[in-house]
């Protein structure tokens, strides 16, 4: 599984001055899925503004949260060996895109596959071979190169008729920096393939973009590269939920979640700070101990990890996906207390009188509608 440092090397490549990207392939398909083009850029030939225009296009397929927008996927040995989906994906790739009827397979068994709900849409693909650097610890300037990681990179784009970017031309049948006609939005999905791990190739996996967490295009991923869908940012958040409220019952107190909260919230932070290390993943089995931390016996904390792996199988948890780790938000029917991280201690559920409330520190610095007040 790639990790942020390594998704940001990539991501630094697409720019005019530093890619060895040689030609935008494209194809241009109506509501109907029928292609109205198909295209050919040299990349050096485009003006620069529209170079750039095309590179920022194909960088969003290598943005947003690992484990949200970017999801692993992962071929099973047998796909790799002898399936025609990971065949036609390795074609491409050794090709460097540049065999036309191979092209026209891949746009056609796309079209084919993903629901793009009637609306006009661009399939953008891009190849290149990026010289790796490796710092050498006996050279103190000069960079040398261990590996090449050859990879292409395709976006799925919504073409929209009104806003801002590439623009349908159709005198030369591709996309131009025009004042008028229908425009290449930012993708809706993509992908890297193969994905780059330990800063070198792994072609058991590709790297999947999805503008939006929960609308992966599941229907891309199972048709298409014929991989089990995985669980979406949103579902994995529904799981875990669902898994505390029914298994612990009465016992899923505001002390237990809070507990649970700052355990998450310590992983992330922690992780954070190791740039290189590999997506931070929580298993079933880990949620348990994540309750005997909060204080939940072991024999119902171990219920609730069964729930999770009855959802989830093998695959694991992103602790962001599991809450929301940026915030700490209580609820009424009424009223909404909402506070970073930092202020999650502050916050405490108490019984008075036998009605029970939600008490935080109210000292100084309180205000109504931005008015400053005194509680007397």
């Amino acid at each position: 599984m790639m990790n942020l440092s390594e998704r940001n090397e990539l991501r630094r490549r697409l720019r005019t001055e530093k890619t060895n990207i040689n030609h935008i392939y494209g194809c241009y398909v109506n509501g109907a899925k029928e292609v109205v083009s198909y295209f050919d850029e040299s990349l050096g030939m485009l003006p620069e503004e529209e170079a750039e225009l095309y590179l920022d296009i194909l960088k969003k397929t290598l943005s947003g949260t690992l484990g949200k927008n970017l999801v692993d996927l992962p071929f099973e040995t047998h796909q790799v060996a002898e399936s025609e989906e990971h065949h036609l994906l390795m074609a491409l790739r050794e090709s460097e895109l540049q065999e036309e009827p191979l092209r026209e397979r891949f746009f056609a068994s796309l079209i084919e596959h993903i629901d793009m709900r009637g609306e006009n849409y661009c399939i953008l693909l891009a190849s290149e071979a990026y010289d790796v650097p490796v710092k050498k610890k006996d050279v103190t300037e000069e960079r040398v190169h261990e590996e090449v990681f050859r990879y292409f990179l395709c976006a799925i784009c919504p073409v929209k008729s009104a806003g801002e970017g590439l623009r349908y031309d159709t005198d030369s049948r591709s996309f131009r920096s025009l004042p008028s006609g229908q425009y290449i939005a930012a993708p809706e999905c993509g992908f890297l393939f193969p994905s780059f791990e330990d800063r070198r190739a792994n072609i058991y996996d590709l790297l999947y973009y999805a503008h939006k967490p929960a609308e992966l295009h599941q229907e891309l991923i199972d048709g298409f590269f014929r991989i089990s869908p995985p669980l979406s940012a949103p579902e994995q958040l529904n799981t875990f939920q669902a898994a505390l409220e029914t298994e612990l019952e009465d016992r899923c107190s505001f002390q237990v979640v809070q507990s649970v909260h700052e355990q998450l919230q310590e992983l992330v932070e922690t992780h954070r700070e190791q740039k290189d290390a590999p997506p931070l993943r929580i298993t079933a089995g880990e949620v348990s101990a994540l309750l005997n931390e909060s204080g939940i016996e072991a024999p119902l904390a171990q219920k609730v990890s069964e729930a999770c792996e009855k959802s989830f199988g093998e695959d694991s948890f992103a602790p962001e996906n599991m809450m929301d780790t940026k915030r700490f938000l209580v609820s009424t029917p009424s009223i909404q207390i909402s506070t970073n991280a930092e202020g999650r201690s502050q916050i405490e559920a108490k019984v008075i009188d036998g009605r029970h409330y939600i008490m935080i520190p109210a000292d100084d610095g309180v205000s109504i509608n931005g008015i400053a007040v005194h509680i007397s």
